[in-house]
């Protein structure tokens, strides 16, 4: 086997092994307060939103996870089942391998193949250029691209990148492209200032991708003979810091929250704090390793039923109420935010 493929296997099988059943996301610091009188019927209840633009049918979609060889070939096909039962995006993992290796392109094609009318994301790092962004569309005849930021990832892979200058790449595809990008971190967080200069080269949707789920560092660094770059483990900011962080820039961009969201609880509340849709990666891979296409469609089935079930409890008719509903903050957020706007 090549060894980019024999890494892509790798990483799926790191990142089941790391995977964590509790979140370490900042979540749990965030308080939501029921209508004890909601006002509500369930049937008045509105769970859709959008994803880069296009609507969806629920406030979640499966993230970018896999593909590059015949064992995440079978695992992508598994999930596009799931996604295509229940009419959720799904994202694909990195095609730069595919663009690398011709061989492999089947092992994201098969999304397409069996997901023919879903909403599909492709997925490609931010250096590449608009014809490897045109490559990786056609392949997944995809509907979004997802341009990934990954430099602390790079930094600990033994093989990895040594140069980061992607701006100019990301502002070109994102001029040219026919369909929307999704600029997304790999779960070190984007901040403020990253926030403000994705805007300045016309980035409208964004992920941002917080620690407390997949650690690519920690991955990595279970990859390295020597397991000794352990100093990135905990870098970066949270799901619910990054969700803070962006709060000011609510009208340059629409969000979607990553990062270790395990439950319908925590999906409502990266809703509350100004998401508008939620991606799941180490859950969903965490699901169909042991459960198959079936156990990941009753999930989503189920995560579905929660969060209008949440929404009913908050007195919520649909995504936009829930941005009004009342929360509290840790001492510590609470603290976080208050830093943020000195600066």
């Amino acid at each position: 086997m090549d060894t980019h493929s024999h890494r892509k296997d790798e990483h799926v099988f790191i990142a089941e092994k790391l995977y964590q059943a509790d979140s370490h996301n900042g979540l749990e610091q965030v308080k939501l307060f029921p209508h004890n009188l909601p006002e509500i019927a369930w049937d008045e209840v509105d769970i859709t939103t959008t994803l880069a633009g296009k609507k969806i049918p629920a406030p979640f979609f499966i993230n970018a996870m896999s593909g590059g060889s015949p064992a995440t070939a079978k695992l992508n096909e598994k999930l596009a089942v799931a996604a295509a039962a229940t009419s959720i995006p799904m994202a694909t993992g990195s095609e730069s391998i595919a663009l690398k290796l011709p061989e492999t392109a089947a092992s994201f094609s098969i999304v397409r193949e069996k997901n023919p009318v879903g909403i599909v994301l492709g997925n490609l790092g931010a250096g590449h250029t608009f014809q490897d962004a045109q490559k990786a569309i056609a392949l997944l005849k995809a509907d979004i691209l997802e341009l990934h930021l990954n430099a602390a990832q790079e930094i600990v892979m033994p093989e990895g990148d040594r140069s980061f200058k992607w701006r100019a790449s990301i502002a070109e595809i994102a001029a040219k492209s026919t369909i929307p990008i999704l600029v997304k971190e790999v779960g070190f967080g984007i901040t403020p200032q990253t926030l403000q200069q994705l805007h300045e080269i016309g980035i409208k949707y964004v992920d941002l991708s917080g620690r407390g789920g997949t650690n690519f560092a920690k991955i990595e660094n279970q990859r390295r003979r020597g397991k000794d770059f352990p100093l990135l483990d905990d870098f970066g900011l949270s799901t619910a810091e990054t969700l803070i962080a962006s709060q000011p820039f609510q009208t340059q961009f629409s969000f979607t929250a990553s990062g270790g969201i395990k439950n319908a609880l925590e999906i409502v509340k990266c809703l509350v704090l100004g998401a508008d849709n939620v991606g799941l990666s180490g859950l969903f891979l965490h699901t169909v390793l042991k459960q198959g296409s079936t156990g990941l469609i009753e999930l989503i089935s189920q995560l579905k039923y929660q969060v209008q079930a949440l929404m009913v409890l908050l007195g919520c008719h649909n995504i936009a109420e829930l941005r009004k509903t009342f929360f509290t903050l840790s001492p510590e957020l609470d603290s976080f935010q208050k830093q943020l706007l000195k600066k």
